[in-house]
């Protein structure tokens, strides 16, 4: 597979809670390298270009709404696999059917409210990585 790049957001849910250090951490522990790391406030122009994709879905709005309502944290990461590797430490998008031990089964307070955001393929992860980072951002 390779060394490749994955995008990773973890979700104001998260944020609020203070668990950015214990989802870094099991990051980090699968072999995941953070590679470049920021936090911020998303406006909404920026969630709604982001997520752009899922304009037509009926979750869309409350999609939108969520991801603006406090900060997160948005990351570089780095492995071989690391698309693949990132979507399994992640869990299921629906905590109810995530393996136990990943990290939406364990922090996840709903569906909407997941914890986390990961690239769901290496295409998608160079667009979702340039959204918020520039190269001289990425520090591997």
């Amino acid at each position: 597979m390779g060394v490749e790049r994955t995008l990773s957001i973890i979700k104001p849910d998260a944020t609020r809670r203070n668990l950015t250090g214990k989802i870094n951490a099991r990051l980090e522990d699968s072999g995941l390298k953070i590679i470049a790391q920021k936090r911020l406030h998303l406006t909404r122009g920026q969630a709604e270009k982001f997520y752009e994709v899922h304009k037509e879905r009926p979750f869309y709005n409350d999609l939108v709404e969520f991801m603006i309502s406090g900060p997160v944290v948005v990351q570089v990461l780095e492995a071989d696999g690391a698309v693949a590797l990132n979507r399994k430490v992640m869990g299921e998008t629906n905590p109810a059917n995530a393996a136990e031990g990943t990290i939406r089964r364990d922090f996840a307070e709903s569906i909407e409210a997941n914890s986390v955001h990961g690239s769901d393929s290496a295409e998608n992860a160079q667009n979702e990585i340039r959204f918020f980072f520039s190269e001289t951002e990425i520090v591997g």
